[in-house]
């Protein structure tokens, strides 16, 4: 599942940032708010984690902005003023949660993942499929032909992805950002390493094969199911 963090403070956007990818998310930082109703606007993020108080304009015109143009998407937001009226203001404007700083990871962790339930449209959007293959996104579980399938933090991001962008080749260098956020080296080989160890994991004991290498150009997950 995919986060978008609104926070200009670094320490606590790295903090947020690094504990939610350990924790098996996808996470896109911005640190301005502006940028962060543009990247709210752009893409489909499961959850935002805004902060109030952001340069640009502020959290309550990010959410408000995110509203006016119909997404749903579950809202936390974080401040470091515990008032009544601020936290109503936020409520009345559509948001889902309210956590004041400082606040235990564990706390904002467990909130997450009830915004991420609550925000559920329907069981199916829970799922990710392609042929015999089915990620739970809630219970973080993969199955292939009803087996389970252990897959690290990371390599449950990378399929993630790649079901979620399915019949797409995907270059090593959006890869790199989206799943380890780094620019792309040429010179490592961690992708490679990481989608070889999936593709032993997900395909060597299956059929029909889904993970496959284009040359020069990315890697690909088919559904034979859709060709």
């Amino acid at each position: 599942m995919k986060i978008l963090i609104v926070e200009d403070e670094p320490k606590t956007g790295d903090y947020l940032k690094q504990g939610l990818a350990e924790a098996g998310f996808m996470v896109d930082l911005v640190r301005d708010g502006r940028d962060g109703l543009h990247h709210a606007l752009a893409e489909a993020y499961d959850l935002a984690i805004l902060d109030v108080m952001l340069p640009g304009i502020d959290g309550w015109a990010v959410l408000q902005g995110i509203r006016k143009a119909g997404k749903d998407t579950p809202v936390l937001f974080l401040t470091a003023r515990d008032h009544v009226d601020e936290r109503v203001k936020g409520l009345e404007l559509g948001a889902d949660d309210y956590l004041v700083k400082p606040f235990a990871f564990s706390e904002l962790l467990a909130r997450v993942r009830t915004l991420l339930r609550r925000g559920a449209k329907t069981v199916a959007a829970e799922f990710l499929r392609a042929a015999d293959l089915e990620l739970d996104l809630m219970r973080r579980r993969v199955t292939r032909a009803g087996r389970r399938i252990d897959l690290t933090a990371k390599e449950f991001a990378l399929l993630e992805l790649l079901l979620r962008r399915q019949g797409e080749v995907l270059p090593r260098s959006l890869i790199a950002s989206q799943v380890w956020d780094m620019n792309f080296d040429s010179d490592t080989n961690v992708i490679e390493v990481a989608m070889r160890r999936l593709r032993v994991k997900l395909d060597d004991n299956f059929e029909p094969k889904l993970i496959r290498t284009v040359r020069g150009m990315g890697y690909v997950l088919e559904n034979p199911d859709c060709v």
